[in-house]
């Protein structure tokens, strides 16, 4: 019968980086949620954008492996240094994390920690949609 014993000498823990290494990075754990939320919406719209040539949004900075999430790579771009947060008063962020000016409009205006006051999907009438 084989029996599965866990590794008594590996350090690393199921996160890594280790969220107490990450929270040094940032000034809270709210504050690390925001900025590691804003970094993967742009690494997933920087992938999203790669087939139709456009280049709004900077890829990951750290190699990173085929099936990796999107969150977990922003979470090692800000254990290694590569990106740092800088407060921004009054600004506007749209749906993929990026700031927004005032003279760009917005069909999807978020607030400076996401939360989103309009619906990202339009709702339709079942009678409208049979008559369409």
């Amino acid at each position: 019968m084989e029996s599965y014993v866990a590794n008594a000498h590996n350090d690393e823990g199921i996160i890594n980086p280790s969220a107490d290494a990450l929270i040094q990075k940032a000034e809270s754990k709210y504050g690390l949620v925001i900025f590691g939320a804003r970094r993967a919406r742009q690494i997933n719209a920087y992938y999203s954008q790669l087939h139709e040539n456009l280049y709004d949004h900077v890829g990951p900075l750290v190699d990173s492996e085929p099936n990796e999430k999107s969150l977990s790579v922003a979470m090692r771009e800000i254990n290694e240094g590569l990106i740092e947060a800088r407060h921004i008063t009054d600004g506007q962020f749209d749906e993929n994390g990026t700031l927004l000016h005032e003279d760009e409009p917005s069909a999807f205006l978020a607030g400076g920690d996401f939360y989103i006051d309009e619906p990202f999907v339009e709702y339709v009438d079942a009678e409208d949609a049979d008559q369409a």
